[in-house]
């Protein structure tokens, strides 16, 4: 069993920086590719970035060159770096894991392990 302990998130002007972090425990993060997902009310969950656990990265179009997805293996903890926020990634956002991708990366159903959500709010 895994368990994610998110923390981070906060209310920021346009144009800041935040950092989101997530502490999974019960597994090694060598052994998991780890995902960020945000949701806003009344819509589905968002895929935002994934690192496998071979090293490689994939984002979503929105947070190209903005967003940065990494993880510290001595602390079993991943991070979010979001720089230059806009009001459109207000959200709460979610870590998660898996341990294998069946299918496509992006999909929540792909993912078994999940933190609590940290809100994330991006004022004008």
């Amino acid at each position: 069993q895994v368990q994610l302990v998110m923390s981070g998130g906060g209310l920021v002007q346009a144009g800041g920086s935040l950092r989101l972090s997530c502490v999974a425990s019960g597994r090694t993060l060598s052994s998991l590719h780890m995902g960020w997902f945000r949701q806003t009310p009344g819509k589905e969950r968002e895929f935002v970035a994934i690192l496998w656990n071979g090293g490689a990265k994939a984002y979503v179009d929105s947070v190209t060159g903005r967003f940065t997805i990494s993880t510290d293996n001595y602390r079993n903890t991943v991070y979010l770096q979001m720089n230059s926020l806009k009001p459109e990634d207000t959200a709460t956002y979610y870590c998660a894991a898996t341990s294998s991708i069946r299918g496509a990366y992006s999909q929540v159903r792909e993912y078994d392990y999940w933190g609590q959500g940290t809100q994330v709010t991006v004022s004008s």
